[in-house]
């Protein structure tokens, strides 16, 4: 098992950046393929961005191609999501997502261990 805890979020402007850490303890960190999802109220969470151990794969939703980075640090136990160009429907909660000894994967099922979240709020 990884606990995973992330931090980051707040409130920013429209057009603005924002750059989400999920810190790993626990298990090899490095074992571990990293998602972002996020989740609004009343509908399910949906992937953002994955990343594989040795970060040579890396997926991205539609949605936040060309304005969200996924990046991490094995030696920090750390994964990042870099979010610019910002936008109001980036307004939800955010949960970064740990996949043991296996690929990198877009499906919410796939992952096991989850943070609890971190709130952005994008104004306009």
């Amino acid at each position: 098992q990884v606990q995973l805890v992330e931090s980051g979020g707040g409130l920013v402007q429209a057009g603005g950046s924002l750059k989400l850490s999920c810190a790993a303890s626990g298990r090899t960190f490095s074992r571990y393929a990293m998602g972002w999802f996020r989740q609004a109220p009343g509908k399910e969470r949906e992937f953002v961005a994955g990343i594989s151990w040795g970060a040579v794969v890396t997926y991205y939703a539609d949605s936040v191609k060309g304005r969200f980075t996924i990046s991490r640090d094995n030696a920090k136990n750390t994964v990042y999501l870099q979010m610019n160009s910002l936008k109001p429907e980036d307004t939800v909660v955010y949960y970064c997502a740990g996949r043991w000894n296996m690929g990198v994967s877009k499906l919410r099922n796939d992952y096991e261990n989850w943070g609890q979240g971190t709130q952005v709020t994008v104004s306009s």
